[in-house]
């Protein structure tokens, strides 16, 4: 939602979708922000840190909501706080094993690792106990938005996909 016309972008995507995306909105820090969120489509909610009427509002509504927390004590809040999932971020900054020594204590705890995840290092995030994961800036670079590199952006995103499937392949 930090995005110049972010809730147009969600309408849109939504509408270009057809029924055939899930759209959501990130960087929602407040009550106004996730009204206009929910308004555009939005169907889930990202933040960058733990809002609890923010997470409150979702839980009411049955929105999947899910909370940025990096240490121990904000992601037990973020859990207790009626998270979804538990966004560590950046989790780049101490790497998938942070997140193995994270589940220690937490091992009930639903964690998607958020900021420094790419393809190559994917499969350790899921490894060390990660249950989803995310990226935004590594694929959608400005550089190649500004230069409309759309090629490059979905081959990102195309290694990004064939990791996923091999690091969840069961074994």
């Amino acid at each position: 939602m930090n995005t110049p016309a972010a809730p147009v972008l969600i309408a849109r995507m939504r509408a270009a979708g057809r029924d055939r995306l899930t759209v959501g909105a990130g960087t929602v820090l407040d009550l106004d922000t996730l009204g206009a969120a929910r308004e555009a489509g939005a169907s889930f909610i990202v933040m960058p840190t733990l809002v609890p009427a923010v997470v409150e509002h979702c839980v009411a509504g049955g929105v999947p909501v899910f909370p940025g927390a990096l240490t121990p004590q904000e992601i037990h809040a973020a859990w207790s706080a009626g998270a979804t999932m538990v966004k560590v971020f950046p989790a780049g900054v101490f790497g998938p094993t942070y997140l193995r020594e994270i589940k220690g204590p937490f091992a009930d705890v639903e964690l998607m690792a958020v900021g420094g995840v790419n393809a190559d290092n994917m499969a350790a995030y899921f490894a060390c106990g990660a249950s989803a994961v995310a990226f935004g800036a590594s694929v959608f670079r400005r550089e190649w938005l500004a230069a409309q590199a759309y090629d490059r952006i979905a081959g990102e995103v195309r290694r990004l996909v064939t990791a996923c499937a091999a690091a969840c392949r069961p074994t």
